[in-house]
């Protein structure tokens, strides 16, 4: 993200210096990274598998499990190997790489969350016509959507970001390579660059928020129009699990910029960094499989067949 001729290396200090803290994290981001992993493959594997699952509801969600494992691939597997090999530089390049690619799967997901929404709106109140809007082609050309607006949107300050300058330090006050503690050693004039990453944070944010309020109105709207308290508590169920999400992730975004002061921002903005980077992607196909019927059925389904394959 940022080419100079005099610092072609970065320090990152991490979340402590304590060697025994260093080994608790350790533990806890493994274990964690190893969930997320496992969990989201899962998700993406049956809803491959499982006839049942092969609607646009579990499309979108087996492509949001895709960019949760590719978002905390960006970060975490790197902060491990600076704990266990005790090496905390990274490259210039290998820093510029992990900016774009945290950037860009953190943007994308923000635009997923809102198809997801418009699904689930099209789903409830237009349930006659859910298979002819929502066909493959539309699918399909909402998640390019998806992914070309969170390109397009990280491009403006990213290209930006390619003349910073670094004359004085080199130390990044965090576990991966992000703009805000990068723009603050930078001795380059970063006025700009900040006025706009926060505009297209902010319209990251409102952009996507406006579709999710819109569609959650609309389906509020519809479920409380249905005679049976049965098909409500069902048409509830089916949102609950995307609800949820939305508000790990729009609330963990909310917290980063209402901060108590600046000294204890570096600090707050580390500890959300961990709850999206890591424990959010973990909880996700958990908050998915435990509270969706067609999901928990796939997973008793597979687990019948490898028993059976086993035995045989």
């Amino acid at each position: 993200m940022m080419r100079n001729h005099t610092v072609t290396t970065f320090i990152l200090l991490g979340l402590t210096d304590d060697p025994h803290l260093k080994t608790v994290i350790f533990v806890f981001l493994f274990l964690t990274y190893m969930l997320s992993v496992t969990g989201n493959l899962t998700i993406i594997s049956l809803a491959f598998i499982d006839s049942h699952l092969q609607n646009a509801m579990y499309f979108f969600l087996q492509n949001f499990s895709f960019l949760e494992i590719s978002f905390t691939s960006a970060c975490i597997p790197r902060y491990l190997y600076n704990i266990s090999t005790g090496d905390k530089t990274i490259t210039y390049d290998n820093c510029a790489v992990q900016i774009f690619f945290t950037d860009l799967f953190a943007v994308t997901e923000f635009f997923i969350l809102a198809t997801m929404s418009y699904d689930r709106y099209v789903a409830i109140c237009k349930p006659l016509h859910y298979v002819t809007i929502m066909n493959k082609k539309v699918r399909r050309s909402l998640i390019l959507g998806c992914w070309t607006a969170g390109f397009l949107i990280i491009l403006p300050p990213l290209s930006l970001g390619l003349n910073l300058e670094f004359c004085d330090s080199n130390v990044i006050d965090h576990f991966f390579c992000d703009s805000a503690p990068l723009l603050k050693i930078s001795c380059s004039e970063t006025w700009l660059i900040e006025q706009m990453v926060i505009a297209c944070a902010v319209l990251t944010f409102i952009m996507t928020l406006i579709c999710v309020v819109l569609s959650y109105i609309y389906i509020i709207k519809a479920i409380l129009r249905f005679s049976s308290v049965q098909q409500r508590k069902k048409a509830f169920s089916t949102c609950s699990s995307h609800m949820i999400v939305i508000s790990v992730t729009y609330g963990s975004c909310i917290f980063i910029y209402v901060k108590p002061s600046a000294k204890e921002s570096v600090a707050i903005d580390k500890g959300v960094a961990v709850l999206i980077t890591s424990v959010a992607p973990m909880l996700n196909p958990f908050i998915y499989t435990l509270r969706n019927k067609q999901v928990k059925q796939a997973v008793k389904d597979s687990i019948k067949r490898i028993a059976l394959f086993s035995k045989k």
